[in-house]
C-alpha cells in the first residue's frame, strides 16, 4: 500500500521500514502503548509511542563526530508497530502480549527497543530478555527506583516492576543499578526495600558527586560482557527540559546530562531495551517526546558499537 501514490505509510520512528524483523535487522522498534491508568489525575502515558514516533523526523541519522553514517540503515532497523490487542488498565492480559511481541523480536536475533507507556511495561519486556538471556543484569535510569513494596491483593503497577524482577529472578538484583534517583515519594521505606531486594541505587546527588564518568566506569566494572537491560525513564530528566512525563520531580538531569550518561554505556552488551513514560497530554512543545526520540538515536550508536560498526 506504500508503493501506492494514494496512500503513505504508517508513521515509524524516523521513517524506518515497517514490519517484522528481517534476516539483516540487528534492532527493531516495539511500540508499548500501554499505562495503569490509575493515577488520579495525570494519565496519558499510553499514547507515548505515537507521539515519540511524529517528532522523530527531527532527528538526522548521521553523527560527524560519533557514526558518520547512515545508523539506522546500517543496523537494519524496522519498526514492529505496536503491540497488538492490549488495552490500558488491563495489565494482566497485556503482559502476556507484551512479552510475546518482544520474544518474537529477541527469537529473530534482534534487540528489541521498546517505547512506552508507563514503567509498568518494562516488566514484560525484562520477562521476555531474561528468558533467553540467562544472568540478565538490567540499568534503571529514573527518578524512582519502581522498587517499591506493593499489596499482595493487587500487586502490580507501574511502581513495583524492579520488585517484581528481583523476586521472579528475572534480573541479577546484586549487580542491578538504580540511576538518578531522587524526590519525593507517597510512601516511606523506598530505598530500603531496593536495598532489602539487593539492589544498587545511585541517587541524582550521588551522581553529581561522583560524576557520570566515573560513576558508570564503576557500573562497567561490575556488569562487564554479561546481558544487560536498559530501561529508561524520561522521568529522570528535568521537568524543565521534558514536562510531558508520567511522574516528574524537579531536580532532574539536563538534556547534556542525560545524553552524557548514555554515551558513557559505550561498549556494553545491551540485549534489550525501554524507553518510557512520555505522557503526550502533559507535554509542551512536544519536548518529551522529541528528548526522548533522541536518546532513542543515541541508543543506537551505542548498538552500532556493540556490533562493531564504529571505528
Amino acid at each position: 500500500m506504500s508503493e501506492n501514490p494514494l496512500f503513505s505509510p504508517p508513521v515509524t520512528f524516523l521513517g524506518v521500514p515497517s514490519g517484522p524483523p528481517q534476516a539483516s535487522t540487528r534492532a527493531a522498534i516495539l511500540g508499548v502503548p500501554f499505562d495503569c491508568g490509575i493515577h488520579p489525575f495525570r494519565i496519558g502515558s499510553r499514547e507515548g509511542p505515537a507521539f515519540v514516533r511524529a517528532q522523530s523526523p527531527l532527528i538526522r541519522r548521521h553523527h560527524p563526530s560519533l557514526a558518520d553514517f547512515d545508523i539506522l540503515g546500517a543496523l537494519g532497523i524496522v519498526d514492529c508497530g505496536d503491540v497488538a490487542g492490549i488495552t490500558p488498565g488491563k495489565l494482566r492480559e497485556a503482559h502476556p502480549k507484551i512479552e510475546a511481541a518482544a520474544g518474537a523480536i529477541l527469537d529473530a536475533g534482534a534487540v528489541p527497543i521498546g517505547i512506552g507507556g508507563d514503567g509498568s511495561v518494562s516488566l514484560p519486556l525484562m520477562r521476555a530478555a531474561a528468558k533467553r538471556y540467562p544472568g540478565l543484569v538490567a540499568l534503571h535510569v529514573d527518578s524512582h527506583t519502581d522498587a517499591y513494596p506493593y499489596n499482595p491483593d493487587d500487586p502490580y503497577d507501574a511502581s513495583n516492576q524492579f520488585t517484581h524482577a528481583a523476586e521472579e529472578a528475572l534480573v541479577d538484583a546484586s549487580s542491578t543499578w538504580h540511576v538518578g534517583i531522587r524526590g519525593f515519594t507517597g510512601v516511606p521505606g523506598v530505598l530500603k526495600n531496593a536495598d532489602r531486594l539487593g539492589f544498587r541505587v545511585l541517587t541524582t546527588e550521588d551522581l553529581i558527586r561522583r560524576g557520570t564518568a566515573q560513576a558508570m566506569a564503576e557500573f562497567r566494572e561490575v556488569v562487564a560482557d554479561r546481558p544487560l537491560y536498559l530501561c529508561w525513564d524520561m522521568d529522570v530528566f528535568d521537568p524543565s527540559v521534558a514536562p510531558g512525563v508520567a511522574t516528574p520531580a524537579w531536580g532532574g538531569l539536563t538534556a547534556r546530562e542525560g545524553i552524557q550518561l548514555m554515551r558513557s554505556l559505550s561498549g556494553l552488551n545491551f540485549v534489550a531495551a525501554d524507553f518510557n513514560t512520555v505522557s503526550p497530554n502533559h507535554d509542551v512543545q512536544n519536548m518529551a517526546a522529541s528528548l526522548c526520540a533522541h536518546m532513542i538515536m543515541e541508543f543506537m550508536v551505542l548498538l552500532a558499537g556493540r556490533f562493531g560498526m564504529l571505528k
